[in-house]
């Protein structure tokens, strides 16, 4: 009973989440230029926009549910389970756009379905809880995480682009914090160091992903930071808070899970949308024919 509820309460929570993605993606197209170096600044613009402040409402709303989830479950089954959220928000961005998914996007809409299934009957064999895991450890992979974060927007923005790197970079920062949520229901003493942790990764991967926002679409952006989101807590899980896999099959069933859904939003997050605020139009490959001169052109050209 407990562990359906947990499951129930992470897809809701990730059905929040990414309505809320969709509407502050909506809302920060129309801000002034955000940047991770003006916090306040950025802060600011984002508090003045009520479509925006709705957006990070609803979102909240989502985190609430997903640490509920994190109190009731171990951290990968709960991160597995949300990773079907990216298949969420391709269809709900298809559904606003008007643009339809890909051959990709939808198999890997059907990958990150499958993966949910096979989480399902992974769980037949029951599911074992972990240990806590020590705050130095916690710390490092928190610490390792925010160097990354920086690393991708300063290093990778001129080569894959901008909103993948910030996508890559709020993934990052948005695992430590949920990382950090676990260690924070679980921790009997020390609380308070995971709970300054969560708030500092959670209000730096906002402030990053809304700056990606204005610099792609919000499948580029939060489809690659969801990506990062679930799959990097589905091993700090497995590592640092000891969670164990199901004997014999099951276990195998798990691992494949897991797979999927790691593989399906994958598939998703490599939509790109050309119009989007930010990205300027893919250009054309077609070869195109050469202008005709214009009649009496040749006798208006200098001899």
């Amino acid at each position: 009973m407990k562990l359906a509820l947990a499951l129930v309460a992470t897809l809701a929570s990730s059905c929040a989440l990414n309505v809320g993605y969709l509407l502050e993606h909506g809302a920060v197209g129309k801000l002034p230029p955000l940047s991770i170096r003006s916090p306040l600044t950025s802060l600011r613009h984002l508090l003045g926009s009520r479509r925006w402040v709705l957006g990070f409402a609803i979102e909240s709303c989502g985190w609430a549910l997903f640490v509920l989830a994190l109190a009731l479950a171990p951290l990968s089954l709960v991160q597995a389970t949300a990773a079907g959220g990216i298949g969420i928000l391709a269809l709900l961005v298809s559904r606003v756009t008007h643009v339809p998914l890909s051959r990709h996007e939808r198999l890997g809409v059907l990958i990150a379905v499958a993966g949910l299934v096979l989480l399902g009957i992974s769980l037949a064999g029951g599911h074992g809880e972990g240990g806590g895991a020590g705050h130095l450890t916690v710390g490092l992979w928190i610490g390792a995480s925010a160097v990354a974060a920086l690393a991708s927007v300063q290093l990778l923005s001129g080569r894959i682009g901008a909103a993948p790197a910030y996508g890559i970079a709020a993934g990052l920062l948005f695992a430590a914090g949920d990382i950090a949520t676990k260690g924070a229901v679980e921790a009997e003493n020390g609380h308070l160091a995971f709970i300054a942790a969560l708030i500092a990764a959670y209000a730096f991967g906002t402030l990053v992903l809304q700056a990606g926002f204005q610099r792609g679409s919000a499948l580029t952006t939060a489809g690659i930071a969801t990506l990062l989101t679930n799959a990097l807590p589905i091993v700090a899980g497995m590592t640092i808070f000891g969670e164990p896999l199901p004997e014999g099959w099951l276990g195998a069933v798990r691992i494949a899970a897991f797979a999927c859904v790691v593989v399906g939003a994958v598939f998703l997050g490599e939509r790109r949308h050309p119009g989007a605020p930010g990205e300027a139009p893919e250009p054309s490959r077609r070869p195109t024919a050469p202008e005709k001169p214009s009649p009496g052109a040749e006798s208006r050209d200098p001899a």
